[in-house]
């Protein structure tokens, strides 16, 4: 899959295109996705997905200096996603004050033709583009007949509850609910990142953590049982048992932003630089402020026979 930025570069010939948030690529965006791939290969075009970072409540937010909503899934997770989906494209643009400002005329000219080459177009009825959200569906269709491309209106992808969509993910995630966000993903719930340097508290506690920085909110918070790819260099795909914070540390030296922090029960050796994919099981309890490092080294070890006796039971 080729990955493009930006908005001047040349295009890489007519594509067949959708655009979206895609946060999450739940079973919503799994659709859309396996419907342009099809009419792509049927019409002899390139596949690809037009998608912002950052996402455009996320920029509105930073602009009200409000907190935006969590993220379900990190750029690179959203990129592998798409091409493990069979997508040929994906173009990052940038979502700034620039682009927020441009007037769905442009969008449609600079973007749409010029930047993309769209020869076919697939996006929802609720579709909206251009500054404040002029444009509409109605709007593209006339734009589509002037400027000579192909525009379907995707159907929504519901179940028994309604529309699936990222607001139902990250409202799952958020009660700790992993059953119902892996059936609207159609895969667990994991998030990847690479290990950092962090304290080493926890080697300092006997509990020796990898570290990923999330850079933005995550839908969780406090403590799970876990389990994480990638940790054993000799076989990467296998699965290797934990548990995890995801959290501020607001006992000992409190982080501005939260933190992923995995102990493997496996697992000795440092891990950095390695890549790791951790997957969440069950929630055991909110991340807590101790008294000193005597509780929460205490605390810590529960967590951890807790999460030993989940796998015991769960196989």
């Amino acid at each position: 899959m080729v990955v493009t930025h930006g908005t001047a570069q040349p295009g890489r010939g007519p594509g067949a295109w959708t655009i979206g948030n895609f946060d999450g690529v739940h079973l919503g965006h799994q659709a859309m996705l396996s419907r342009v791939i099809t009419v792509a290969r049927r019409k002899g075009l390139a596949a690809g997905a037009l998608t912002f970072e950052p996402l455009p409540r996320e920029h509105f937010a930073a602009l009200r200096g409000a907190p935006a909503p969590p993220r379900i899934s990190r750029l690179r997770e959203k990129l592998e996603l798409f091409a493990a989906a069979g997508l040929d494209r994906a173009h990052i643009a940038r979502f700034d004050a620039r682009f927020a400002a441009l007037a769905p005329e442009a969008f449609v000219e600079n973007v749409l033709r010029r930047r993309l080459e769209t020869a076919w177009l697939l996006v929802g009825r609720d579709f909206r583009y251009g500054a404040g959200r002029k444009g509409d569906f109605a709007a593209l269709e006339r734009a589509a007949a002037d400027s000579g491309f192909e525009l379907e209106a995707m159907p929504e992808v519901s179940d028994a509850q309604g529309r699936i969509s990222s607001s139902r993910v990250r409202e799952a995630l958020e009660r700790a609910d992993f059953a119902s966000a892996e059936r609207l993903l159609g895969r667990p719930y994991a998030v990847s990142g690479r290990v950092v340097h962090g304290a080493k508290l926890g080697s300092t506690l006997g509990f020796a953590t990898a570290n990923i920085v999330l850079p933005r909110r995550a839908p969780l918070a406090g403590i799970y049982v876990v389990e994480a790819q990638g940790a054993d260099a000799t076989s990467p795909a296998r699965w290797l048992h934990g548990v995890a914070s995801i959290g501020r540390r607001p006992t000992v030296n409190a982080l501005p932003a939260p933190l992923l922090e995995v102990h493997l029960f496996e697992v000795s050796e440092a891990l950095y630089g390695r890549h790791l994919r951790v997957r969440f099981l069950e929630r055991l309890r909110d991340e807590m402020k101790f008294d000193d490092l005597a509780e929460l080294r205490a605390a810590i070890a529960q967590d951890v026979a807790q999460a030993k006796d989940y796998f015991a039971t769960h196989g």
